[in-house]
């Protein structure tokens, strides 16, 4: 690091490799070895001086000067004058022809001798600054690459999670809880990961990895399928339970490309290699659909689903199979329709015939009492209006008036009155409603989020989320822990803070 005994030309080969070498700016050498030189001189010609230095970047010459502010008088600027730092315009003469107040003037010293204790000082501030500069390049290099995978070389491993080297430029962290179940790293071994964060620190950049999040599997994929790769295929969703099982829901614009077929490759060839990095975990391929019952059917796989009920206002799904297909539905500790959930974004429940009957029963016996209690009308009619379709007083309410009229028995009249009951049924039930939400101290910007049903709501108020704002600033893994994994999956819960997020601070899914 002796530069500044080097021949000039020496002096800028040596700045040019350096700057290479640590793959920075060739700048910022040359400002490091300007402020190394300056204290240099400083510790010469005294602290109390303003003294600079500048090298010429094209023939390496180091000029040293002390500076000087010129000012008016010393009075003009009273308890700030510094007689070391300024001058009078009559002072400064001596080194301008013309100074004039607020002007800076140059006296040129002579460049310092650099002894023994000047060069261990010069390199104490070149490695720092040079340090700090290959540090925050690190930082930039891979916080712009956070979601992509990176191979190294394990380092150690501490207390079950594990320091990676990463191509000798950066050390990453694998958290335990990050690493996938039942898989043992040892010293030595080359693993990949996926960067999940980047912060700053005094040592250098933290990397944060993981093996197991879901968009670690679908970049694997990516690496693995060139149809992928090239965006011929899309991967929608994926959904895992690390080390056991996977899904992943896959389409094409192209109707001529088997896009599951092509995922998986002849005889598993594309996607064993991302199974065997996955620790052996089983892998689903699901071919995706718009239609969210076609996709639901498609997610239960390897299950054979004999029927399936959607409820698109909750976004909750019945399924039906034959009793023989309900445990493989299910999965050994539900984890087949969990992750059917998961990758669909629908909460899903399984049941066979006699369940699905059972339910059917329970449920048209639960809306007959609703409409005898809320339409104040006897059984018969009820039931009449379940048998046609009806599934709520809202339906009621807000149908055109000649459905109501078409059903046999009933007249115009009939009609008119089932809808002003059912009108003043939904007008009561809406009092009381944002009465016991104003109870709880919640306003009406989260009364009236319309995006999830009423009881969700009074849930969230009765937990301490009392505005739209304290929605939108929860995670998701938040929400769920509010509400339970029963009412809410991740996905789900993630479409919901956005929709708060978009409502009350503007923050629309790209601007996230």
């Amino acid at each position: 690091m002796s530069f500044v005994s080097m021949p000039r030309q020496d002096l800028l080969l040596a700045i040019e490799s350096l700057a290479q070498e640590k793959q920075i700016d060739r700048e910022i050498v040359f400002e490091s070895l300007e402020i190394a030189v300056a204290k240099i001189a400083k510790h010469k010609y005294g602290e109390e001086f303003n003294i600079v230095a500048d090298i010429d970047r094209k023939n390496g010459a180091i000029n040293v000067k002390r500076l000087f502010d010129v000012i008016e008088s010393p009075e003009s600027v009273g308890e700030e004058y510094d007689p070391n730092t300024m001058l009078t315009v009559s002072q400064a003469k001596k080194y301008a022809k013309n100074p004039v107040v607020g002007d800076v003037v140059e006296d040129a010293l002579p460049e310092p001798e650099f002894g023994r204790m000047a060069f261990q000082t010069a390199k104490q501030i070149m490695t720092t600054r040079v340090r700090d500069a290959e540090k925050g390049r690190q930082f930039e290099e891979f916080k712009d690459n956070i979601g992509d995978i990176v191979s190294g070389i394990v380092k150690r491993v501490e207390f079950g999670s594990v320091y990676v080297d990463i191509n000798g430029k950066a050390e990453g962290y694998i958290k335990g809880t990050e690493l996938i179940p039942g898989e043992r790293l040892n010293v030595g071994d080359r693993v990949r990961a996926l960067i999940m964060d980047v912060a700053r620190s005094n040592t250098g950049p933290q990397i944060f990895l993981t093996r197991t999040h879901p968009m670690f599997m679908e970049k694997l994929f990516v690496q693995e399928v060139p149809e992928i790769y090239e965006g011929i295929i899309k991967i929608k969703s994926v959904a895992r339970a690390p080390g056991s099982h996977a899904k992943i829901a896959v389409e094409t614009a192209d109707p001529s490309i088997d896009a599951v077929g092509m995922t998986v490759g002849i005889k598993g060839t594309r996607i064993q290699p991302v199974i065997n990095e996955c620790h052996g975990e089983k892998i689903d391929v699901i071919l995706y659909s718009e239609d969210p019952a076609v996709f639901i059917v498609n997610a239960m796989q390897p299950a054979k689903v004999a029927k399936i009920i959607v409820d698109e206002d909750t976004r909750s799904a019945a399924v039906v199979v034959n009793e023989d297909q309900q445990s493989l539905a299910i999965g050994r500790r539900g984890q087949n329709v969990r992750l059917a959930s998961q990758l669909t974004g629908w909460n899903i429940d399984v049941m066979n015939e006699a369940e699905e009957q059972e339910r059917r029963a329970k449920e048209f016996k639960e809306k007959t009492e609703l409409f005898i209690g809320g339409l104040d009308v006897d059984e018969m009619i009820a039931q009449l209006l379940i048998t046609e379709g009806f599934r709520t007083i809202e339906e009621i309410a807000f149908v055109d008036a000649s459905e109501l009229e078409s059903i046999e028995g009933f007249n115009p009249e009939l009609a008119a009155e089932l809808q002003k009951r059912a009108k003043d049924y939904l007008a009561k039930i809406e009092i009381d409603y944002m009465d016991a939400g104003h109870k709880l101290g919640m306003s009406d910007d989260l009364l009236t989020f319309d995006f999830i049903k009423r009881p969700t709501i009074m849930k969230l108020g009765e937990s301490g989320i009392k505005s739209l704002n304290d929605l939108a600033d929860l995670a998701t893994d938040e929400l769920v822990e509010i509400l339970g994994e029963d009412t809410m999956s991740s996905r789900l819960a993630g479409r919901v803070i956005m929709k708060a997020r978009e409502l009350a601070y503007g923050i629309t899914k790209d601007n996230e």
